[in-house]
């Protein structure tokens, strides 16, 4: 890839250019040259009726990296708008790596034509990868990986890698006539060894090895403190299944991150930027309906105040500030947890010390940004009572934001519901009806 590309110029170069100049800027050498991420990354950033006229300029060789580059919503709609002629090419050169990408995204009938045109090998692998769920390591595995006999000598496992054009591989996979795995070595390794040494005699027995049963975070956590840049992934019965390597580890990592991002707004990081408008308006509709019912909620619990609000219209200006401090509360304390537990460091041996120090982070905080927002308010409205009630339901509010950021994502996680997807909304539920009610509630007891 050409390191001298700055992407967010190209894209803005070939925005504002007409359908002549964009060709011409799309078949200059050092672009043609950049790799599938960056091909994909540039495709979803061009508006639809753009993105067609561009794709027909791309080697064909080059589509189906690209496509598995790209987000599923992108992908998808590139497929679709194919030719069938077109869709045939593309799909006769996918491999079962790309195709178990792409299963979880397309529709079933260009799924079965795709593995149609699969060969033997490929369809085997691909029934295999299908065996595992979609959180578990085996599914992504890539099989295809260079595995010698543990009796053969340096020097023929130096042939049989001439022979077969391997150059200079990241690790070979010593293993038994069974498959099963004995060691890893370094390619470096086996180019200074002794001619007549066995590989047994010189493989890594002891390399970091993954079950093929990992979860995904297990397997990247793995990877990301592991010397190596690959690491092996064996069965139940260690034999060996394939590899997990570094670049798919950093696209799992990038994932994982995309999809907590985009989920705290109840979207999914699949989400194409230029989706056609009523499909998107689709799916924001579902979240915006579920905002609108907590609204509602939140509402409602004003209500039961109403004739404390008529009396003292200070307090309806004094809300939104509860309601704020709650939120950001919540929400940091939601965050830290949902990062905890992607990185498996949240277990049922420290939630009670999780849980205890957030009490003691909001208990404090509450305390601190209670005395200063009361007094604020006091000396605005000229009332200490004012004061006094908005102080004692923003600390009441942090102090349940803190607790409820830690108890809502281990519920959800008991119930097998995404935390990042619905921890926000209902956090943002709590704290709203939490704080209204015990700021409403006090100015009920104290002024009526």
């Amino acid at each position: 890839m050409s390191n001298t590309i700055d992407l967010s110029l190209l894209i803005e170069r070939i925005s504002a250019a007409d359908t002549d100049l964009q060709r011409q800027i799309f078949n200059e050498p050092e672009i043609q040259q950049l790799e599938a991420g960056a091909f994909a990354t540039l495709f979803e950033a061009l508006p639809l009726d753009q993105r067609m006229e561009l794709w027909r300029q791309l080697p064909l060789n080059d589509h189906v990296d690209v496509l598995t580059a790209m987000r599923a919503d992108t992908r998808e709609w590139v497929i679709q708008s194919l030719s069938e002629a077109e869709l045939d090419l593309v799909l006769a050169k996918l491999d079962n790596l790309s195709l178990i990408e792409w299963a979880d995204s397309l529709p079933e009938e260009i799924i079965e034509r795709a593995i149609e045109l699969l060969s033997k090998e490929d369809l085997e692998l691909f029934d295999r990868a299908n065996q595992y769920s979609e959180d578990q390591i085996g599914r992504y595995a890539n099989p295809k990986v260079i595995s010698l006999p543990q009796g053969i000598s340096v020097k023929r496992a130096k042939v049989l890698l001439e022979r077969y054009g391997f150059q200079y591989p990241a690790s070979i996979y010593v293993v038994t006539r069974s498959k099963k795995f004995v060691g890893a070595i370094n390619y470096q390794q086996l180019i200074e060894a002794e001619p007549h040494q066995k590989l047994s005699n010189i493989a890594d027995t002891e390399c970091l090895v993954l079950e093929d049963d990992a979860s995904l975070a297990e397997a990247v956590e793995a990877i990301e403190h592991s010397q190596r840049i690959g690491l092996p992934i064996v069965d139940e019965n260690l034999a060996l299944v394939g590899e997990i390597d570094l670049h798919l580890a950093l696209d799992l990592m990038r994932e994982s991150y995309e999809s907590t991002l985009m989920a705290n707004a109840g979207m999914s990081e699949e989400d194409d930027l230029f989706a056609p408008i009523t499909k998107s308006a689709k799916r924001r509709a579902v979240w915006l309906g579920i905002n609108l019912m907590t609204a509602v909620l939140a509402s409602m619990t004003i209500s039961l105040f109403e004739d404390v609000i008529a009396q003292v219209v200070a307090l309806a200006i004094l809300m939104p500030i509860v309601a704020s401090m709650g939120g950001i509360a919540g929400s940091q304390t939601l965050t830290l947890m949902i990062r905890g537990m992607a990185l498996n460091q949240v277990t049922a041996g420290n939630r009670w010390s999780l849980l205890r120090n957030e009490f003691g982070i909001g208990f404090l905080n509450g305390v601190l940004w209670a005395v200063l927002i009361g007094l604020m308010a006091g000396l605005w409205f000229q009332s200490p009572t004012i004061g006094i009630i908005i102080a004692v339901g923003i600390v009441v509010n942090i102090i349940t934001a803190a607790l409820f950021g830690v108890l809502i994502p281990v519920a959800l996680e008991k119930l097998k519901l995404d935390p990042a997807l619905a921890g926000s909304v209902i956090l943002t539920t709590v704290t709203d009806v939490v704080g209204f009610f015990a700021f409403l509630g006090t100015a009920k007891l104290l002024l009526i």
